[in-house]
């Protein structure tokens, strides 16, 4: 009977927390996941690393409070787009197993390299990370979250989950008159430097096994808006390279 009632307690407070959710307004929505999203990152980050003293950490979460604040920004002056990056499910298969092992690969790299800089694996067992390229990352991290910032600027559909919206166009101005991709781009070169941001060689492989999945899942989303959104082939042949400019 006891344990009846504490069931009873938890499905009361799951449906009072869900009802207040379902009142809230889009940008209240979003700013009631920022606390929750930025301190699993820290935790991943600072209990693996086991103190507190680890500069690279703190840097890389400035640089997504920043972000933070210009998603924001955005937001506010867009609804649309927030409303977009507010799904979080994701409609295809395909896409649902990329995500899976994207956002759990992630979080390993950080683990590890919290863990690098508590147990000194990659100074002892490789050599250290020089300052001048966790300087020269942590630069990469924060111009990939201007860049997607920039291509979420002139992209209202830019939805986190991937589908054709209800009178959604095909967006052809800033980043996307240089690659098809941009937000993708951003998010390779960002997971990429993950690991030297923190000062971990040891995370480093995690890190690059990350950008093929992000290829694919470009790929993927490539075959569904070639089928469902009108001018989508158009604006390939005139924008020929899909992530890389002059190469891919």
């Amino acid at each position: 009977m006891r344990g009846s009632g504490k069931k009873s307690w938890l499905e009361a407070r799951f449906f009072a927390v869900m009802g207040v959710q379902q009142t809230m307004s889009p940008i209240a929505k979003f700013m009631l996941r920022i606390p929750v999203g930025l301190s699993f990152l820290a935790a991943m980050l600072f209990v693996s690393a086991g103190t507190l003293r680890f500069w690279q950490g703190w840097a890389l979460m400035a640089l997504f409070f920043g972000w933070v604040l210009a998603a924001v920004y955005l937001f506010k002056r867009d609804p649309q787009l927030l409303a977009g990056r507010l799904e979080i499910r994701e409609k295809r298969q395909e896409q649902r197993r990329f995500m899976s092992l994207a956002l759990p690969g992630i979080g390993l790299v950080f683990v590890i390299a919290g863990l690098d800089h508590r147990f000194g694996w990659s100074a002892r067992l490789l050599w250290p990370v020089p300052l001048w390229l966790m300087v020269v990352s942590l630069a990469l991290v924060g111009g990939s979250f201007a860049w997607i910032s920039w291509a979420m600027k002139v992209n209202s559909f830019a939805s986190r989950t991937i589908h054709v919206m209800p009178g959604q166009s095909v967006v052809t101005n800033g980043p996307y008159r240089l690659v098809r991709h941009p937000m993708y781009l951003g998010a390779a070169v960002m997971v990429f430097c993950f690991a030297l941001a923190l000062g971990s060689l040891v995370a480093l492989p995690t890190s690059v096994l990350l950008v093929p999945l992000w290829v694919l899942r470009l790929l993927d989303e490539e075959e569904l808006l070639r089928q469902e959104l009108p001018g989508y082939t158009e604006y390939c042949q005139r924008t020929p390279f899909r992530l890389i400019p002059l190469i891919w």
